[in-house]
């Protein structure tokens, strides 16, 4: 069973690296589930402008991009979304790289790592709305990390709580993923 945990950001200089390299990092040490580190910015998602609705395309998209994160997305049991808070609300690039696939999510577990003024958590409410289009499980733990007091000169520094609410977060996405997982579609 692999665990996906998304970079959802594609900025230059962004925060998110160094948090979803802290996350995967203290994921990896558990046993018995694999986490793979899926960075956005690798595949240069397009912009939705295909003329078939995803949900429909039975995952034959006409970008080489799109397919390559079809088939990163379809690997994956579940998903941690690392996301920054843009606005008050979802970082565009992901939500875009989220609204080109279709069956992949559909079905699928999902926690948050957020970060932002507010520790990101109205990105976090809005992804909440928009993975229920997928019928995704998302898990009540998450974490949300203060641009104010996590991040600064010397890089990213969570709060010595942090690893024991990440490890809430794992407590309850990993089981859920194992008997999403195991439950025929």
């Amino acid at each position: 069973m692999t665990i996906g945990i998304i970079l959802g950001t594609i900025r230059e200089g962004r925060a998110g690296e160094a948090v979803a390299q802290w996350v995967h990092q203290h994921a990896s040490r558990r046993e018995g589930t694999e986490f793979e580190l899926i960075d956005l910015k690798a595949f240069d998602v397009p912009l939705l402008t295909a003329p078939v609705p995803p949900a429909a395309a039975e995952k034959k998209y006409d970008s080489e991009n799109v397919r390559r994160w079809s088939q990163a997305i379809d690997a994956c049991a579940g998903f941690i979304f690392v996301t920054p808070e843009y606005n008050h609300g979802v970082p565009g690039a992901l939500k875009n790289a989220v609204d080109t696939l279709g069956s992949e999510w559909f079905g699928k577990t999902v926690g948050f790592v957020s970060y932002g003024a507010d520790g990101g958590i109205r990105a976090v409410e809005q992804w909440r709305q928009i993975v229920a289009n997928f019928q995704m499980l998302d898990v009540r733990a998450q974490v949300a990390l203060s641009l104010f007091r996590e991040f600064g000169d010397d890089g990213f520094t969570p709060e010595e709580r942090r690893t024991g609410e990440l490890d809430t977060l794992l407590d309850q996405l990993i089981p859920l993923t194992d008997q999403v997982s195991r439950t025929p579609r």
